[in-house]
């Protein structure tokens, strides 16, 4: 179990999974998972996907809670839902990190190098072994939580294969992913699916509201930007992401024209010293407005809701054909193989921004880019 003070599975600025209460907008995973357990069909390893932040694994922490919950006594009558009361002593435990029937796999730090690795190793995952043979002597019911199976290297993976393949009495692994199609179809065909869907903006203000996050007046271009991801929100407030694609609708409002001091400011605001983060934000949101305005040419409609005052003009001017929309695929695929050349070979942040800059200028232009 993870006591680090870097908590690998927990978003900056918001709080860790086994901290939040409810679960928001996904009422039919949870739907789906009760159903299991109340017809006895609870499956031993469910893979819970989706795109980062929607909630999976705060999915993960319920379900787990609610199987302790459950398997202890205590509750009365049928179970409507997956919520348990904070009062109960598994909640309190899970909250306090003492439950002794919980087991949670992150990335775990290098004795050696005292970093966080980057990915799961073997040892972590052959951990639970020792779990498994402490906790077996008690007879009650056992549940892992692993965050994320994606971080898995090879050989850690095919350790958590083989304890799928011989699954322990009374115990649920709940393993999340991210991209499960890189994961080993022999791990997949062994484990219950559930993906949980995008959240739309209604759902996003709630999920920020019980994060104690004020995003009043930007939900809906938060749920734009971040594709419904509560995660994604959540790093687009904490580096100022709206006000970014904002300036980058102001930049390529006039395209194939471009203010050229701002992208100058653009460009130095990337170069300044600690701003790694938000240059990789900016990369980010500069392939995002690609791909928006290849949408648009494709639809014929700009996307819904606008990511900034002004965006929908913008798109609609810069892609107003499908032939627009193919030369912004061409340059989304371009600039973004470059961005990320660039980053890898730790070229001049100020250049690679006004070299991206100027592309663009020249894809509106219809001039090679």
């Amino acid at each position: 179990m993870s006591d680090d003070a870097v908590q690998p599975d927990r978003i900056e600025g918001a709080p860790h999974p086994r901290e939040t209460p409810r679960l928001i907008g996904q009422g039919a995973a949870e739907a789906a998972f009760l159903d299991a357990f109340t017809g006895d069909r609870l499956h031993h390893a469910w893979l819970i996907t989706g795109p980062r932040g929607v909630g999976k694994a705060t999915f993960a922490w319920r379900a787990a809670r609610f199987l302790l919950a459950h398997d202890e006594g205590g509750l009365l009558g049928a179970p409507m839902d997956l919520d348990i009361s904070p009062d109960h002593p598994v909640a309190r435990r899970i909250l306090a990190r003492s439950e002794p029937q919980l087991f949670h796999i992150t990335r775990s730090v290098n004795e050696d190098t005292k970093r966080m690795r980057d990915m799961i190793v073997a040892r972590d995952v052959r951990s639970l072994h020792g779990f498994l043979a402490l906790s077996s002597a008690d007879g009650g019911r056992r549940a892992v939580i692993l965050d994320s199976a994606d971080e898995m290297n090879v050989q850690a993976a095919n350790a958590l294969l083989k304890m799928l393949e011989e699954p322990p009495a009374r115990t649920t692994l709940f393993l999340i992913s991210h991209q499960p199609s890189g994961l080993l179809p022999t791990i997949r065909s062994r484990c219950r699916e559930l993906r949980l869907p995008p959240l739309d903006a209604q759902d996003m203000a709630a999920a920020l509201a019980q994060a104690g996050i004020d995003a009043e007046g930007e939900t809906q271009a938060l749920a734009a930007l971040s594709g419904g991801s509560v995660g994604e929100a959540v790093r687009l407030i904490n580096l100022g992401g709206l006000k970014i694609y904002a300036e980058l609708v102001r930049l390529f409002a006039d395209l194939p024209n471009i203010d050229r001091p701002r992208a100058l400011s653009l460009a130095n605001a990337a170069a300044q010293r600690g701003a790694e983060d938000k240059l990789n934000l900016l990369i980010w949101l500069i392939e995002l407005m690609l791909g928006r305005m290849t949408s648009t040419g494709a639809t014929g409609a700009a996307p819904s809701p606008e990511g900034a005052p002004g965006e929908a003009q913008m798109l609609a001017r810069a892609a107003p054909d499908l032939s627009a929309a193919r030369r912004w695929a061409d340059c989304a695929q371009d600039v973004g193989a470059r961005m990320r050349h660039g980053r890898a070979v730790n070229l001049d942040p100020a250049a690679l921004v006004l070299d991206t800059v100027f592309r663009i200028q020249k894809t509106a232009a219809g001039q090679p880019a």
